[in-house]
């Protein structure tokens, strides 16, 4: 009987034992999530602690060259997009005001720059909601190079610019005509036809640099549009400032700029008269080549400056 007593009791004991604690079950999960917590930590100081290979680490001129505009634009989809009609049609209602300063102020002189300065902030603010108020093929050029637009939405933006200055010459030369006088002509032409090429073409370098690069850098506070506008006409009065002394103290010259190619394309491309067709057909390419071409050159050096400048001060 005793043997009996002894094998249930063992029986029993082994069935208790067998039965899994439910108290000891919170205290293993302590433990573990303790040594996964103790295990996580070492990997981290391990990794920080690990040398940065010299492969591992970014250039500053990393992403220099990527895109910068967020939609992916292409032929087929760009015209789908109603947006995409009111902004061609901004550009060209500003593209026209921005080109009737301009011949204003061929007339008006250097006094007026401090009124033409708040006349553009007004112009840019206006326009900026719908396409972004570039306004110009310098503008608009760089845009493109330094990739912050596409291509389709860069040339279908110099059309309507052209068509706005084209807009803005008839207006201005009809008020021109009905005082009685002859059709306007700024006196860079003459400029060019006496041997000046190179000195225009360098005063539009210059000027359409400054401008680019006051554009590249207002596009860091286009949240705040009064600032946006106010940069960008602080960089066109900058870049008047200097066309006029640069042209009048230094090379002699006389109003040979006007820092927008769609603008002097009405007034300077194009050549009313000529002895023969290949005098004509040349002054068009000097024309072409120092009011449009070298002009947009230096709209690309401006935004190229700035983006550089920038990747180097680590600027995001």
């Amino acid at each position: 009987m005793a043997t009996k007593k002894s094998k249930s009791s063992n029986k029993s004991n082994k069935t208790k034992s067998t039965k899994p604690k439910t108290a000891d079950k919170p205290i293993e999960k302590v433990e573990l999530e303790a040594v996964d917590t103790t295990i996580v930590e070492e990997t981290e100081t391990v990794e920080k602690t690990r040398p940065v290979s010299s492969s591992s680490k970014k250039s500053c001129l990393s992403g220099f060259f990527a895109r910068k505009y967020e939609e992916k634009e292409s032929i087929l989809t760009v015209f789908k997009n109603h947006k995409f009609y009111g902004a061609l049609l901004g550009e060209i209602i500003g593209t026209m005001l921005i080109a009737l300063l301009l011949f204003s102020l061929s007339l008006m002189g250097i006094a007026n720059i401090a009124t033409y300065g708040f006349a553009v902030i007004a112009v840019l603010i206006a326009v900026y909601a719908f396409s972004g108020a570039c306004l110009n093929p310098i503008v608009t050029v760089g845009m493109m190079a330094s990739r912050r637009m596409s291509v389709i939405r860069g040339i279908m933006y110099i059309i309507a610019e052209v068509i706005g200055a084209w807009l803005g010459w008839l207006i201005f030369n009809a008020f021109h005509l009905a005082g009685g006088e002859t059709a306007y002509d700024i006196p860079a032409m003459s400029a060019i036809g006496e041997g000046g090429f190179w000195t225009v073409a360098f005063v539009e370098l210059l000027g359409a640099a400054i401008i680019a690069f006051a554009f590249a850098r207002a596009l860091k506070y286009k949240r705040s549009v009064f600032t946006f506008a106010a940069v960008i006409a602080g960089g066109i009065a900058l870049a008047v400032i200097v066309g006029y002394v640069v042209s009048a103290a230094f090379l002699g010259l006389n109003s040979n700029f006007i820092f927008n190619p769609a603008a002097a394309m009405m007034m300077q491309i194009f050549p009313q008269s000529g002895e023969s067709f290949g005098e004509i057909l040349g002054g068009i390419c000097q024309a072409l080549s120092a009011y449009a071409i070298i002009p947009m050159i230096g709209g690309v050096i401006g935004f190229y400056l700035s983006d550089f400048t920038a990747k180097l001060s680590g600027e995001e």
